[in-house]
């Protein structure tokens, strides 16, 4: 059996050890190849729930898009041509059949990390890698410089929160300037597949915070509750007050606000795609909590109440219509983003406005990366600012300005994480009596 699985291995290693890899990493993670794009967002549902899975983007690549690489790679005289997703061996299936038992994680697919053990598995089996794969450089996975240690002085605790919606961790960081005064609070919420400490280290918040004085609260989202670790900003049950993942996220702040010193005018909350979109919605229910919001690649209020308008709307764009109105935002997207239309960006953007008379200002500009943006400031009639719109061109579904030390970043961009600070921080002024 050991022979077999051996053999069909080192058929598949003549295609290259990416291809090779990325066939056997789909095999164990699921067992076949995916019939969707990393675009095509939404690939099933529990019935009893209602929560999605979410793919975001950056997934490993199919092994048709592994294959291309590694035929880049070789010299061309022996580069193997591309025969498409269909030529991919169901290795999943071969294993079953020859009655090899995988773990239980990677037989089902959930894994803990964004990467099955497979290498030492392997190795079990009598299967040795090239040793680039075996210690870790496989396909889809970009290997990122570690995140700058912290200030000294500074921390980067782990907590918990607990309500009758349920349970969530967060971290939380406190400036190495805390002393005990009354600092602004931000509440970063992740995107798919992140946690909090990977978008700590894409965001650079933590940095940003360090030099501005403010603490970072970053829940986190449970594998039990989405198997992707996406907010369920789509579900009907978490879009409403004092119930769901907003009761919770909610529940955070107050918590860290009670055990902290915290200047309650300065809450901010803001986030990533489905954090982005958890971020509107917990803005726009909890105005006495958060007093501005930030959107990255996000979706306005109501724009799905469940599985099948969540993907038309992240296709399409939503048109809003939330008439609420809501703390003031500033809003990032990429109009090439593929995975949440920018249509999303400006229904966020006029949900925002409505019911606020404003005047506008249209900057142009371009990042010190060679990103071009275009910025909009709204501001009401007294002068207060309202929003700010920043339309990335050129700019796909990752966090402008960012780290590679994280995921889903565009280190070209804006820096969205200090323009966000920059915002937070008018905009709350003004409210202070």
């Amino acid at each position: 059996m050991m022979a077999r699985l051996r053999a069909a291995t080192e058929q598949l290693m003549k295609g290259g050890p990416l291809a090779a890899t990325a066939a056997i990493q789909q095999a164990l993670a699921g067992g076949a190849a995916p019939a969707t794009t990393p675009d095509d967002a939404l690939d099933g549902t529990d019935a009893g729930t209602a929560h999605a899975t979410l793919k975001d983007l950056n997934a490993p690549p199919t092994y048709a898009q592994a294959r291309k690489r590694a035929a880049s790679a070789r010299p061309q005289a022996q580069a193997a041509p591309d025969t498409g997703p269909s030529a991919q061996p169901d290795i999943g299936g071969w294993l079953k059949k020859a009655g090899i038992k995988l773990p239980e994680g990677l037989a089902t697919g959930d894994l803990a990390g964004a990467q099955p053990d497979m290498s030492e598995w392997l190795k079990k089996a009598g299967i040795n890698l090239p040793e680039s794969l075996a210690t870790g450089d496989l396909p889809g996975v970009r290997k990122r410089p570690p995140p700058p240690p912290l200030p000294e002085g500074a921390q980067f605790l782990s907590a918990s929160y607990t309500c009758t919606a349920g349970t969530r961790g967060y971290k939380l960081y406190i400036p190495s300037t805390y002393r005990g005064q009354p600092m602004p609070l931000i509440v970063m919420l992740h995107g798919c597949t992140q946690d909090p400490d990977d978008f700590a280290a894409g965001t650079r918040m933590n940095q940003v915070a360090e030099e501005t004085g403010c603490l970072v609260a970053w829940p986190a989202q449970s594998q039990q509750a989405n198997s992707s670790r996406c907010w369920n900003w789509f579900s009907a049950a978490d879009q409403q007050h004092g119930r769901g993942e907003p009761a919770i996220i909610a529940g955070i702040a107050r918590q860290v606000m009670a055990e902290y010193a915290v200047d309650p005018a300065q809450v901010s909350i803001a986030g990533l795609s489905a954090g982005g979109a958890m971020a509107v919605v917990v803005g726009a229910l909890y105005p006495d909590v958060f007093k501005a919001v930030g959107v990255h690649s996000g979706l306005p209020f109501g724009a799905a109440r469940d599985l099948p308008s969540a993907l038309q709307a992240m296709k399409q764009g939503a048109p809003g219509g939330d008439k609420r109105g809501g703390p003031p935002l500033i809003v990032f997207h990429g109009d090439k983003d593929g995975t949440v239309h920018p249509k999303n960006g400006a229904a966020i953007l006029q949900d925002g406005l409505h019911r606020h008379g404003t005047d506008s200002e249209v900057v142009r500009g371009k990042a010190t990366g060679g990103r071009r943006y275009t910025r909009t400031v709204y501001q009401g009639g007294d002068g207060t600012p309202r929003a700010e719109h920043w339309e990335l061109h050129g700019g796909g579904h990752a966090w402008a300005g960012g780290s590679a030390s994280g995921s889903y970043t565009d280190p070209t961009g804006p820096d969205a994480s200090r323009e966000m600070v920059r915002f937070f921080a008018a905009v709350t002024a003004k409210r202070q009596p």
